[in-house]
């Protein structure tokens, strides 16, 4: 069950969204002032969080900056004043962290579960991938075949490096669409299958001892 804080000095705002939250089956707390979250946060942080902010934002606007900057969690800024706290603070509200009031909430449990769904998608890695004679370097982007470059597309390359670090694993489809085009990617599926065409193909001409491995009526998974 994933946790939300919400933040907001209106007590009916924090009552409102907490119950259209909480009967979505999200584990909800709700804060009135900063200083009670940041103490909250001694004892550990959300999955994500929900702030209401007004003009002038106040410290509100600190802890939005700062939680950015921590914990890299996904935070949803609601308020009715959306123009104008761009203009003043230079916060970059888009459509996929962005709620202007009033709004329905089937748009706020929309917009929190693709925030959460993404974030969860989230993985980093930076050490050497090694499997048969293929070698992938995240922290050059470097990718070789018995020592020997293959160019790849950044897209080819995100693709691969997501496979090889699992190769036990099988993708499907959707997950590689959310992972490599972006959750908001609103195009066919069948851009997986004609990038995985062309990425066979490198690796087969490069001389890989290991290609990709369709799982029929489900995805694809890296051959050891």
């Amino acid at each position: 069950m994933s946790t939300i804080f919400v933040v907001a000095e209106e007590a009916n705002s924090r009552k409102i969204i907490k119950e259209y939250l909480t009967r979505e089956k999200f584990k909800v707390e709700a804060f009135a002032v900063i200083e009670e979250v940041l103490e909250r946060l001694q004892s550990g942080f959300p999955d994500i969080f929900i702030m209401e902010m007004s003009i002038p934002p106040r410290n509100s606007l600190d802890f939005y900056l700062n939680m950015k900057k921590r914990s890299g969690l996904p935070i949803v800024v609601i308020s009715e004043q959306g123009q104008e706290l761009k203009r003043i603070t230079g916060l970059e509200l888009t459509p996929e962290n962005y709620l202007d009031k009033p709004f329905s909430p089937r748009e706020l449990i929309s917009l929190v579960r693709s925030l959460l769904r993404c974030s969860a998608l989230s993985v980093v890695a930076e050490e050497l991938v090694r499997i048969g004679n293929l070698e992938i370097n995240p922290n050059d982007r470097h990718t070789a075949i018995d020592e020997r470059e293959v160019m790849l597309t950044p897209m080819e390359y995100e693709f691969l490096l997501l496979l090889a670090q699992q190769p036990q694993r099988t993708f499907n489809r959707q997950e590689l669409l959310d992972r490599i085009w972006g959750c908001d990617y609103v195009g066919s599926s069948r851009a997986v299958d004609d990038l995985v065409k062309r990425l066979r193909k490198k690796l087969s001409q490069s001389g890989s001892n290991n290609n990709i491995k369709t799982i029929w009526g489900y995805g694809y998974r890296f051959e050891e």
